[in-house]
């Protein structure tokens, strides 16, 4: 087994005291933590990440349970308008998502999860800036610096953006998710 073999293995196994002792901390951080090195090693260089200038990890945190509608105040409502939304995102896109509004000048590339407790998720999340010369130089990176990638995450082009519409799956009984569900239904 390769070495990124031996470290998902070992992930798997993490648990006890240490893992309390980083929950502890994860908790007291601010929602949005930038860090030098990934947590996972493994996960961070199969969804992109590498160890150069130009590439920055986020830890982003994202509360668990039920989405509220955001404006409930004022107004009268029908009887099925509940105060729960069920937004068609999941977590990762959002924290993605999060991400990519705090940092503008980069692009988010991937991301990946990280941890869970009761009240949170916590996802790391791979940005690029866009405009680095070493990201620009790298003939493996530099198309993230084309204009039609801007505020990719925002169009669910990431990978977690690409589940959530449904692009996971082609051909027979995926007929329906291309170019967007949306667009599927308002054709003539």
């Amino acid at each position: 087994m390769g070495v990124y073999k031996y470290l998902q293995k070992s992930w798997k196994e993490f648990a006890g005291a240490a893992h309390r002792d980083r929950m502890v901390l994860w908790r007291r951080e601010p929602v949005t933590q930038r860090i030098e090195h990934p947590t996972r090693l493994d996960r961070a260089r199969s969804v992109g990440y590498r160890a150069k200038q130009g590439f920055m990890l986020v830890r982003q945190r994202v509360s668990r349970g039920s989405h509220r509608r955001h404006d409930w105040s004022g107004g009268r409502h029908s009887h099925n308008m509940g105060a729960r939304l069920n937004l068609r995102k999941n977590y990762q896109m959002i924290a993605e998502e999060r991400a990519g509004r705090v940092f503008k000048n980069c692009e988010v590339l991937n991301s990946y999860y990280v941890d869970e407790d009761g009240k949170h998720y916590w996802f790391e999340v791979v940005l690029v800036d866009r405009s680095h010369p070493g990201v620009l130089a790298d003939h493996r990176i530099s198309w993230i610096g084309e204009p039609q990638h801007v505020g990719r995450v925002f169009r669910g082009l990431t990978s977690a953006g690409r589940k959530v519409r449904g692009l996971r799956y082609k051909g027979m009984g995926a007929e329906k998710a291309r170019p967007s569900r949306r667009s599927h239904s308002r054709r003539l």
